[in-house]
């Protein structure tokens, strides 16, 4: 009988490795999924960058995390200038927090508040911030869950050697 416990909890702990409760996990390697996101400012569409490495970061001006990054971003992309586009896809509800959050931290970066949840759908990140650095075939190379120090020496020539 015991034998069969620990037989089933094998089995059972194996089903689970599989799952995730992330979909997106399996998006590194693949073509990142299109979106057209219009807000009250302006209307983005990924395919527009094809050609360009491409930071895709979903966040929000209500997540700690977000803010504690937002001034690398700034950073890295005056570092890149027009060799990489930071598009940073907020998923607030807030159009007045969003642009409030834009204006006390000096966002000069390409931003849109996806309204619709159309890349958060695509994507399903598991919370803010979520980031995917995209090549210039569209292709997800990496993924990152949380902050991050984007202008650091090594992600920079991470982001020269794309």
């Amino acid at each position: 009988m015991r034998s069969l416990r620990t037989l089933l909890l094998v089995l059972i702990a194996g089903l689970l490795t599989g799952c995730t409760d992330t979909p997106s996990a399996g998006l590194v390697g693949k073509t990142a999924p299109d979106f057209t996101i219009t807000d009250n400012d302006r209307t983005v569409s990924l395919h527009d960058y094809r050609g360009k490495i491409v930071i895709l970061n979903l966040w929000a001006s209500w997540c700690p995390p977000c803010v504690e990054e937002t001034p690398s971003l700034i950073r890295l992309q005056k570092r890149v200038g027009n060799n990489a586009v930071i598009l940073a896809v907020s998923i607030d509800d807030d159009d007045r927090a969003y642009h409030k959050f834009l204006k006390d931290y000096n966002v000069d970066f390409l931003t849109v508040r996806d309204v619709k949840k159309e890349a958060e759908n695509l994507f399903t990140p598991t919370g803010p911030p979520e980031t995917y650095v995209i090549d210039r075939t569209g292709k997800i190379r990496r993924k990152f869950i949380g902050p991050q120090q984007w202008d650091s020496e090594d992600f920079v020539q991470y982001l020269n050697k794309l």
